[in-house]
C-alpha cells in the first residue's frame, strides 16, 4: 500500500505495552504463548470445518470465516508487538503503520458483520426451521459473507484515508503497541476534528446497526423459545446460541471498554490494558468457546483424532 502525505515524520516508534525492563521478557513469553494458542486454535477450527462434511452448513461456514478473520487479525499486530519486548526501539515506517491500521480496521469491521450474519442465521434456524434451507442457501451465505468483507474493506479505506490526511510534525512516539486510530489522532499536529467526526460516524453506524440486528434476532429467538415445550428443543436452542452470545459479549464488551474515552488521566494505560483483552485474549478464547460448548465440533474432533490414531 503506497502511502504519502505532507508529514515530516517518516517512521514511528511503538512504545509497546510497558517500559519496565524487568517485565519485558516475561511479557514476551506470555504473549508468544498466547499467539501460538490463538493460531493453533483458529487454524485447527478452520481445518476441522474443511475436513468434515457434516460441518458444511451455514452456521459453520460463518464460523470458518470468523476463525479465519481472527487468525489474520492476530497476525497483523502480534509479531510487531513481540518485537517491542526484545528491541530497544521498535520502529515502524509511516507506510507500514498505515498498512497495519488498514488491516486492523478491515478485520474488525468484517468481524462485526460476520457476527451479525451469524445472529441472523441462528434466528432463521430456530424461528423459521422449515424455511432454513431456502433462506440460508449457499448463494445467500456467500452474498452475506462477501458483503461483510466488502463493507469491512470500505470502512478500512475510509479510516486509513482519514489518518493519511493528518499531518505528523515532530513527535513520532506512539504510546501503544500497534498503530490504532486514537493514538494516531492524539499524535497529529494538524486539526483532527474532521477525522474524529468521520471515525465516530462510521464506528457508531457499524456498532449500532450490527448491535440492533443482533438484539432483534435474539429477542425474536427468546420469544420463540418461550413457546417451545420440549426440553430437548430448549436445550438445542440454547446450545446453538450460547457460544455466539458469549463471543458477541466478549467482542463488543472489550471493544467498548477499549475505545470509549474517559476523563481520567490514566485513559491511555487503561485503553492499552483493555486493548490487550480485545486483541489478544478474545481471539484465543473463541475457538475454545465453540469447541467446548458445541457437540458437533467435539464429535468432529473425536472422529479426526480416531482417524489419526488408527
Amino acid at each position: 500500500m503506497a502511502v504519502e502525505n505532507d508529514s515530516s515524520v517518516t517512521e514511528f516508534i511503538l512504545m509497546g505495552f510497558t517500559d519496565e525492563p524487568e517485565l519485558q521478557l516475561p511479557l514476551f513469553f506470555l504473549f508468544l504463548v498466547n499467539y501460538v494458542v490463538t493460531v493453533v486454535g483458529n487454524l485447527s477450527l478452520v481445518n476441522l470445518i474443511c475436513l468434515n462434511l457434516h460441518l458444511h452448513t451455514p452456521m459453520y461456514f460463518f464460523l470458518f470465516n470468523l476463525s479465519f478473520i481472527d487468525l489474520c487479525y492476530s497476525s497483523v499486530f502480534t509479531p510487531k508487538m513481540l518485537m517491542s519486548f526484545i528491541s530497544e526501539r521498535n520502529f515502524i515506517s509511516f507506510t507500514g503503520c498505515m498498512t497495519q491500521l488498514f488491516f486492523l480496521c478491515f478485520f474488525v469491521n468484517s468481524e462485526c458483520y460476520v457476527l451479525t450474519a451469524m445472529a441472523y442465521d441462528r434466528y432463521v434456524a430456530i424461528c423459521k426451521p422449515l424455511l432454513y434451507t431456502v433462506t440460508m442457501s449457499p448463494q445467500i451465505c456467500s452474498v452475506l459473507m462477501s458483503g461483510s468483507y466488502v463493507m469491512g474493506f470500505a470502512g478500512a479505506m475510509v479510516h486509513t484515508g482519514c489518518m493519511i490526511r493528518l499531518i505528523f510534525c515532530d513527535s513520532n512516539i506512539i504510546n501503544h503497541y500497534m498503530c490504532d486510530i486514537f493514538p494516531l489522532l492524539h499524535l497529529s499536529c494538524s486539526s483532527t476534528y474532521a477525522s474524529e467526526f468521520v471515525v465516530s460516524v462510521i464506528v457508531g453506524t457499524v456498532v449500532i446497526a450490527s448491535s440492533l440486528i443482533i438484539f432483534i434476532s435474539y429477542a425474536l429467538i427468546i420469544f420463540n423459545i418461550l413457546h417451545i415445550s420440549s426440553t430437548k428443543g430448549l436445550s438445542k436452542a440454547f446450545s446453538t446460541c450460547g457460544s455466539h452470545i458469549m463471543t458477541v459479549g466478549l467482542f463488543y464488551g472489550f471493544g467498548l471498554l477499549t475505545h470509549v474515552k474517559t476523563s481520567s488521566a490514566g485513559f491511555v494505560g487503561q485503553g492499552k490494558f483493555f486493548s490487550v483483552f480485545c486483541t489478544n485474549v478474545v481471539p484465543m478464547l473463541k475457538p475454545l468457546i465453540y469447541s467446548l460448548r458445541n457437540e458437533d465440533v467435539k464429535l468432529a474432533l473425536k472422529q479426526i483424532l480416531k482417524r489419526i490414531t488408527n
